[in-house]
């Protein structure tokens, strides 16, 4: 198995934090780190290719392609506050090995850099979902723990799958702290309004001021990519597969 990492820049940052946005149910992580790319300019340091990712390019207008690849990007807020990694991709791995060791590889990169906190952002697969909806949270530890409640999380009861879950069980062992920030959704198409919320919850932990003004756009260039990859499909056949599946959160 082969996960491949280019350094595109080698960066000093400040007691940088990781947060984590991949593509999982409603897609929520991915919407909000993409909308976090583009409201903060972040710099794209990293890129991430492994043989677990989907083995096909999409195909772009004029003849290009689009490759399964995960990035990282870097925003410095400077003033003594402490710095952003952003983990952005268009796919997780689809084999157990390949999880664990894209979680290591980033883990090892952030690590090198300074980071001692990650924060990894996900769905929470629900039936129905009220218009403000929950957020459930696990941590690394109780300190982490008593700081997702305080952000008005509650305490998540029962399987995290894929990066969201993985991410955080092992940062603790490597003594790293985070906490998983978890929003209802319905999980079948990119869900705005949970990624409102968890934007809302992690910009209140940061003290960070998100504008979400333009979250829409960032929701919509999500829905493209993804459609591409065929991670969307239409509702008919969303409610088919939907038992079959094996949800990322």
């Amino acid at each position: 198995m082969v996960c491949t990492i280019e350094i595109h820049e080698k960066t000093e940052l400040n007691d940088p934090i990781l947060i984590e946005g991949l593509p999982g149910i409603g897609f929520v992580a991915n919407i909000a780190a993409l909308h976090l790319i583009n409201e903060l300019k972040a710099k794209r340091f990293a890129e991430i290719v492994s043989a677990s990712f989907q083995d096909f390019a999409s195909t772009m207008e004029g003849g290009g392609v689009n490759s399964p690849v995960n990035e990282l990007y870097y925003y410095k807020r400077g003033e003594g506050k402490r710095d952003l990694i952003i983990w952005y991709g268009n796919s997780q791995a689809l084999t157990t090995f390949g999880q664990y060791e894209l979680c290591g590889k980033v883990l090892d990169i952030v690590q090198e850099l300074g980071c001692r906190t990650v924060i990894s952002i996900g769905g929470f697969k629900k039936d129905e979902v009220q218009p403000v909806p929950a957020i459930y949270s696990a941590a690394t530890d109780a300190d982490s723990m008593k700081e997702a409640l305080n952000l008005g999380t509650k305490i998540m009861a029962g399987h995290i799958f894929g990066v969201a879950g993985l991410l955080i069980g092992m940062a603790r062992l490597r003594n790293l702290k985070g906490f998983a920030l978890l929003v209802d959704t319905l999980g079948m198409f990119p869900d705005v309004n949970a990624t409102r919320y968890a934007l809302a919850a992690l910009g209140k932990y940061l003290d960070l001021k998100v504008d979400v003004s333009k979250l829409d756009a960032a929701a919509e260039q999500t829905k493209k990519v993804l459609e591409s990859f065929g991670l969307i499909r239409n509702i008919a056949e969303e409610k088919k597969k939907e038992e079959q599946m094996r949800w990322f959160i």
